[in-house]
């Protein structure tokens, strides 16, 4: 006899005496848990399917400890941006071990009561609508913002920074000294040769990207 139930989030296919590790719950070790959120039961080839569970049905289990799984390292790159992030991770789970599989009067968790609704206030009497005031006039839309990550060394954290410091397009980046542009990026971490963002951004505002491309294939992050 097997069951697929849901537990913590997750599906699992069990049986009796089977050892399972599913994410961390709050139930302490050595206590009993019971899942009924059963989806699917086979009694020896007799097979019933819930709708989306099975009224009555639960699996019974025993928390035999908490633990963490094994580190995950999860490493991010960009190429030729200077983006590199590296983090690990270890999840938190929970062995249990099944203890009984019940396919007809098992107890449900109790539900939440729901919260006593408030009384509602007499209506007050509507107020005569006043007059309604001139539209105000729209302000002049500002130019759209080039995608600044198309120059040789900016990723997406320095791109959202100058666009903060007012450099949003091509030609602004153009217009900009390559010292102005280091001091607005310099809280941001890493080694950053701005040198050449301006050039770049000059023939990428003048539509130059073939041009552009080329060059970018002999920069490295920037750097002439």
């Amino acid at each position: 006899m097997y069951a697929i139930v849901e537990m913590a989030g997750q599906q699992f296919k069990v049986a009796k005496d089977q050892k399972v590790y599913v994410h961390r719950i709050q139930t302490e070790e050595g206590k009993k848990v019971t899942f009924d959120k059963v989806l699917l039961l086979d009694d020896n080839g007799n097979v019933t399917v819930g709708a989306p569970v099975i009224d009555g049905a639960a699996v019974e289990a025993k928390v035999v400890k908490h633990l963490r799984g094994d580190k995950v390292i999860v490493f991010k790159k960009k190429r030729r941006k200077g983006y590199r992030v590296k983090n690990g991770h270890r999840q938190s789970l929970t062995e249990i071990i099944v203890e009984s599989i019940v396919a007809k009067g098992a107890k449900k968790a109790a539900p939440a009561k729901a919260k006593a609704e408030a009384p509602k206030k007499a209506a007050a009497p509507k107020k005569e609508a006043a007059p309604k005031a001139a539209p105000a006039k729209k302000a002049p839309a500002k130019a759209k913002a080039d995608d600044l990550k198309k120059i040789e060394g900016i990723g997406p954290k320095i791109a959202s920074t100058l666009i903060q410091a007012g450099i949003a397009t091509f030609a602004d980046l153009a217009k900009a000294k390559p010292a102005k542009i280091s001091e607005i990026i310099a809280e941001v971490r890493g080694n950053h040769v701005t040198d050449t963002w301006p050039a770049q951004a000059k023939l990428a505002a003048d539509g130059k990207w073939d041009e552009l491309k080329k060059w970018q294939d002999e920069l490295d992050g920037g750097k002439a």
